[in-house]
């Protein structure tokens, strides 16, 4: 069942400060890999959907090196930026260079991005891919902009209340908004809440500050994170650093 407001009104988070980045990103691995490994124990295969953006890098590069049987992993992206990896925008170009290298060389990637020439044409082919990636989610890490949003829940995006309502059918969803830059795709609420281990990693007093607000009670549409925050069957596991 989604979460109730705490005590005091505000929706529920589990955060956990850290003295620097690179504190944060060495928990945040661990984390994520005893999730990975718990799925690989139970289904003898895990999926694991990260996010892209500059907060991760660290954190990809951490993860990479962790002794996991990466071969039974299968990688994919919360969202993506509608452009080829030859974009320094791409996301699909970052998991590439700062993920998928030393052991983590061997698990499977499957993007986004489909080279059509739009993401409501690349939808079809995508779901398609994206149907090898085990389900549930053995983790799914997400980041959160200055205006709230997360994945591609952008304020404001047409398809904004279809990608944040637990309802919708489609696991994937086109995004265009002036916020968001390029067009792009993300994944929809559903199978990000229903993640084995979900996790928001942000950075900096202003991201704290952010969250804070889209605590309170109010519209998701106005603050994606908050319709995160009432969905999730457990309080959101937030990794935070000044």
């Amino acid at each position: 069942m989604p979460e109730t407001p705490d005590d005091d009104g505000r929706l529920p988070v589990a955060l956990t400060s850290y003295p620097d980045r690179e504190a944060l990103a060495r928990a945040l691995a661990a984390h994520v890999a005893d999730a990975v490994r718990r799925r690989i124990a139970t289904d003898g295969r895990a999926g694991l959907a990260v996010s892209g953006g500059r907060t991760p890098t660290r954190f990809f590069e951490m993860l990479s090196g962790a002794p996991l049987d990466w071969a039974k992993v299968t990688v994919t992206l919360v969202d993506e930026r509608w452009v080829p990896e030859t974009s320094e925008r791409s996301n699909a170009a970052l998991v590439r260079m700062h993920l998928l290298r030393g052991p983590a060389a061997a698990a499977r990637f499957v993007p986004l991005y489909t080279g059509a020439p739009s993401p409501e044409d690349g939808l079809e082919a995508a779901h398609a891919a994206v149907s090898a990636v085990p389900r549930p989610f053995a983790a799914a890490v997400l980041g959160m902009g200055d205006d709230a949003h997360t994945a591609s829940f952008f304020p404001g995006a047409p398809t904004l209340p279809a990608a944040i309502d637990p309802r919708t059918d489609a696991d994937l969803i086109a995004v265009r908004a002036e916020a968001a830059g390029e067009p792009r795709i993300t994944f929809t609420l559903g199978p990000l809440v229903g993640a084995d281990a979900l996790f928001l990693h942000i950075e900096g007093a202003g991201k704290r500050a952010v969250l804070e607000v889209a605590r309170e009670p109010g519209d998701p549409a106005e603050r994606p994170i908050r319709a995160i925050l009432l969905h999730s069957p457990r309080p959101l596991d937030v990794l935070w650093c000044p």
